[in-house]
């Protein structure tokens, strides 16, 4: 008997390709997050509104920054800043999964780890993607000013560089309580907006400007806004964003195999 169930599979559990990722569970998760509204307002709304509040003064306009003016700086940095939103979103709902009993019900379906987190961070992407869009959007109709090459190059950095904070929704989704993610979430993005210089202009060669430099958005600020100012660190950034990304990447799949593995 145990030998026919070996000849005929019986029994046993075979991986699909990638992992069981596929464009149906794809499109599932993204309609599930388009429905929320939150995420929507958090995403769509207040990265261009922060903008239009801070970046479209006057003299902004005519102030030169690298290869653009100061409010071109500016739509930038609230492009990172509405990726990174959007992104650690998407992935914080794994939070809710937990909460339903859904993370546990995946354990009992192929899909691995990986291909499960690729889900939640491809996801994420696209809502990171639709921010920067919108930010640029407004930015373009507002007097931002930068070459059409450097408008590409920082949008792609911005976007591709927020995968980062993918991962880091997802490992906080699973060490935070449900009901309490997001209000937990919302004031520390916050402090490491400000503490990454997303916000300020770190003054070079100060303690807080030093120390800044091994916050988890020091490096995609940094990258991001390379195309327009031309500024040296971008390797030591770019070092920045691989190292926290590993961090967070090998945390939610620690942390996805233990909260599953009791099934």
């Amino acid at each position: 008997m145990t030998a026919l169930a070996s000849d005929t599979g019986v029994g046993t559990r075979s991986v699909p390709p990638l992992g069981g990722l596929n464009l149906t569970l794809l499109r599932l998760e993204l309609r599930r997050l388009l429905r929320n509204r939150r995420t929507m307002v958090f995403t769509l709304i207040m990265p261009p509104v922060f903008f239009l509040i801070f970046g479209t003064q006057s003299s902004y306009r005519a102030q030169r920054v690298g290869h653009g003016n100061v409010t071109a700086y500016i739509a930038v940095s609230m492009a990172v800043y509405g990726a990174m939103l959007a992104c650690t979103g998407g992935g914080a709902t794994v939070s809710v999964e937990r909460a339903q009993g859904w993370s546990r019900q995946l354990r009992l379906t192929p899909l691995t780890p990986v291909a499960y987190i690729a889900v939640k961070a491809l996801v994420a992407m696209t809502m990171g993607l639709a921010s920067v869009l919108a930010v640029f959007g407004v930015a373009a109709v507002s007097h931002a000013s930068m070459p059409l090459h450097v408008w590409v190059e920082c949008g792609v950095v911005a976007w591709l560089g927020s995968l980062v904070f993918a991962a880091f929704g997802l490992l906080m989704g699973y060490l935070l309580p449900a009901e309490n993610v997001m209000q937990i979430l919302g004031p520390v993005l916050g402090v490491l907006a400000f503490a990454g210089g997303l916000f300020v202009p770190l003054r070079d060669g100060s303690v807080f400007a030093t120390l800044s430099q091994l916050t988890p958005l020091y490096g995609l600020a940094t990258v991001g806004r390379l195309p327009l100012t031309s500024d040296g660190g971008g390797w030591a950034a770019l070092l920045n964003l691989v190292v926290w990304g590993g961090l967070f990447v090998a945390g939610a799949a620690w942390l996805f195999r233990r909260d599953t593995e009791r099934v």
